[in-house]
């Protein structure tokens, strides 16, 4: 990957700027156990560093990376180290012509929607070091006014702690030809795609796609379209894995800033449907997608261009654009994690996804925002079955001085799992939590939080429901 940004990087400026964090955290549930819940106190450093290209058009890239050792004392009394890294970077190579993407991350993630599912630091047993990488160059070519053509390969892999998922390493390409300059209200494109997987321990995929797209501008504000294709896959299934699709939807855009944007079909899965609006005024921001696809965990690994996939925390007071890049979010000190969905697992699935959510600027100190996510997903094969993941939260925002603020939180999450997927009876969990926090920047380089935060578990499963309240105080500083 640095070979391939090489050629470009003697344009920008790379600016590398050490980091340290430390927190102390204090829990009365260290296990999140129903039966014997255990005090602890654990210790945590990150000597780290963020790497950032600056002053370039052709080369954007972000890196930061953060080695964390942990001490518990009670509960197990154990020490870990962990790495974490998020890297992302473009590069144009040769002028409007060839490109090159990459991204790397370490994280650690969920194991089981059944477990404990505190962060790594608080208790390790359902977290799994995650290693995963994409490099992927193209080619962009204008072809006139007629159309505009791209050709990409990506390879990419992930690589799971303790065999918890296959590790997995794929081979991709895609190309595309679409309308040009000289369609007003007329718009085409030609697609095809191809990614094959190979599975460590379980039968390799793949996914094979071509599809042809038309659509017309009815007015400039509504636009009609419909996409035809066929789909050619292989992997393990007990239903048909191949077959014919189609989409047909519409778009309005009353405003410049409105958006709306909805499709319906057939797949040889069943009905799809596909939604996506958005909507802007002075104090508000909002916004709904909803989408349905097959998908896989190799999938989810490397492929951050949908950002259904990827959630992110953001310090208090982050401006972000309407439709963030993993870049942005990066470049914005954001704590970027996978969304993996209930788990880690090695299958096949159909995945429908529902995101909404708004941000309320209060006057010019208060910033409310809600999100709701719904994930179902519903494995191709008989031995898995199918698990949902529902959560609505909300956080409150007050800056009570430039350089104070205070944050409230609550959220509910709902876990379900059918007979299969949980292994026995069907499993439902209802997790509660609700947060309160002060943020003070005490200088440009050195800033604090201190936040406490109340966790309440309900299941239909003997000796799973918990409670746990923790305090965490951390400092961060930037050299």
């Amino acid at each position: 990957m640095a070979l391939a940004f090489a050629s470009a990087s003697a344009v920008a400026d790379w600016r590398f700027e050490p980091t340290l964090n430390a927190s102390t955290i204090y829990t009365d549930n260290v296990n999140q156990s129903a039966t014997k819940p255990e005090d602890a106190v654990i210790l945590s450093v990150t000597p780290g560093f963020t790497l950032r290209s600056e002053g370039s058009r052709r080369v954007q890239a972000t890196m930061r990376y953060g080695l964390t050792g942990v001490a518990r004392f009670g509960g197990d009394e154990s020490d870990d180290l962990y790495h974490n890294l998020n890297a992302v970077g473009k590069a144009e190579l040769v002028e409007d012509f060839l490109f090159v993407d990459g991204s790397a991350r370490v994280s650690q993630e969920l194991i089981s929607l059944l477990g404990s599912p505190a962060d790594a630091e608080i208790n390790n047993r359902n977290r799994a070091t995650v290693g995963t990488y994409s490099i992927s160059p193209y080619i962009q070519k204008r072809l006139g006014t007629f159309a505009n053509a791209l050709a990409r390969y990506t390879a990419s892999g992930a690589i799971f702690e303790n065999d918890v998922a296959n590790d997995s390493s794929s081979n991709s390409f895609s190309a595309g030809l679409n309308s040009g300059t000289r369609f007003d209200d007329l718009s085409w494109s030609l697609d095809y795609s191809i990614r094959k997987t190979d599975y460590r321990k379980s039968a390799d995929t793949t996914f094979e796609r071509v599809s042809a797209t038309l659509g017309y501008a009815l007015s400039r504000k509504f636009r009609v379209f419909g996409t035809v294709g066929e789909d050619t896959n292989e992997y393990l299934s007990a239903t048909d894995t191949s077959g014919s699709f189609y989409r047909a939807g519409f778009g309005w855009s009353p405003t410049r800033r409105t958006s709306f944007e909805a499709s319906g079909g057939e797949s040889y899965f069943g009905p799809v449907y596909g939604l996506s609006a958005s909507h802007r005024t002075r104090q508000t921001r909002w916004d709904v997608r909803y989408s349905e696809d097959v998908s896989d965990i190799s999938r989810l690994a490397t492929d951050f261009s949908n950002l259904q996939a990827v959630t992110a925390s953001c310090p208090a007071g982050t401006v972000l654009p309407a439709n963030p890049a993993l870049l942005d979010l990066i470049n914005a000190g954001c704590d970027v994690n996978l969304f993996f969905g209930t788990a880690l697992a090695n299958n096949v699935f159909i995945s429908k996804l529902l995101t909404a959510g708004v941000a309320w600027d209060v006057g010019a100190k208060t910033t409310v925002s809600l999100r709701l996510s719904d994930l179902t997903r519903e494995f191709q094969t008989a031995t898995q079955g199918e698990d949902r993941v529902r959560i609505v939260s909300g956080t409150l925002t007050y800056r009570l001085s430039p350089q104070t603020s205070a944050t409230g939180g609550l959220s509910l999450t709902r876990n379900s799992l059918d007979s299969t997927a949980a292994g026995g009876a069907a499993r439902e969990d209802d997790i509660l939590s609700f947060s309160l926090g002060l943020n003070r920047r005490f200088t440009d380089q050195l800033n604090g939080a201190l936040v406490f935060r109340h966790t309440q578990r309900d299941s239909n499963a003997a000796n799973s429901d918990y409670d746990e309240n923790r305090l965490t105080a951390t400092v961060g500083m930037r050299f």
